[in-house]
């Protein structure tokens, strides 16, 4: 059953404008896929000089990274906050977003990590079309990295 923006705005930290997917349409314990329209938005935050650049899309999909995390987290548990440490393997196969006429399908899938470090893989597409895909490491406490036990 699909969850709403009211769900995302409730467990993800972005809120008002910067909260940028619609919905989640699928999850599991590994994957995770949104839908978003923001993108068309010409009062999306993300925009500059009248465009929205197709990196953006990082952001999309670290925000279906962080509503992954809270479908996952205990119910009684507050949203955690996560931090992109890294993206590697980032491809784009637009220029810009924002003259996408579909909805985005925004997909993350968890391919290794723990309760701290988190590595996923993610795409963003319109329809058949992949916009763009990469990597990202995510990091839930940056105090913890390092330090022993």
């Amino acid at each position: 059953m699909p969850l709403d923006r009211g769900w995302l705005l409730a467990h993800i930290p972005h809120q008002g404008g910067m909260c940028l997917l619609d919905q989640i349409e699928t999850w599991d314990s590994e994957h995770i896929r949104c839908t978003a329209s923001s993108h068309r938005d010409p009062d999306n935050p993300l925009r500059a000089h009248g465009r929205l650049g197709a990196v953006c899309g990082i952001e999309y999909a670290a925000q279906a990274m962080a509503a992954h995390g809270g479908l996952l987290a205990a119910a009684d548990s507050a949203p955690r906050s996560g931090y992109l440490a890294s993206v590697r393997g980032v491809e784009l196969h637009v220029a810009r977003l924002d003259d996408i006429a579909a909805d985005l399908s925004v997909a993350a899938e968890r391919l290794s990590g723990d309760d701290n470090l988190i590595l996923y893989g993610f795409s963003v597409s319109a329809g058949e079309r992949v916009l763009l895909s990469g990597r990202a490491i995510v990091v839930l406490d940056a105090a913890k990295l390092g330090s022993p036990g």
